[in-house]
């Protein structure tokens, strides 16, 4: 670490990146002061209230592209859905799997996918 005023400039002379007149934001009056942590940046901003913005409040507009279907045994992209156990699949040997099931193991996949249907 240079020592001096002179060593300084000496060694920003031979770094063309450094700027020699560069003071650090953290030094007042010769003395450095500590960084303060997230944790007491946080502490000491106020509350906001509930009508501001914030990052968890913000609200995505509905997208406009349809939300892709994928199969529910498979995991690939599909177009296909089983119409009597509203599976989705993406073969034909799939489907033969989804029929082939008992409806216990199909109301599990279907509370997987979120859509709890009952069965008829």
């Amino acid at each position: 670490m240079p020592d001096t005023k002179a060593e300084e400039k000496q060694v920003a002379n031979s770094l063309p990146f450094k700027n020699p007149d560069y003071v650090h934001s953290n030094v007042q009056n010769g003395k450095k002061k500590p960084w303060k942590t997230l944790k007491q940046i946080l502490a000491q901003t106020p509350i906001t209230s509930d009508d501001s913005i914030t990052y968890s409040s913000l609200d995505a507009p509905p997208s406009f592209k349809p939300a892709k279907k994928y199969s529910d045994l498979s995991g690939l992209e599909t177009t296909y859905t089983d119409p009597q156990t509203k599976l989705h699949y993406a073969s034909p040997e799939e489907f033969q799997d989804i029929r082939r099931m008992p409806s216990d193991l199909i109301q599990g996949y279907l509370t997987l996918r979120r859509a709890n249907n009952l069965l008829q």
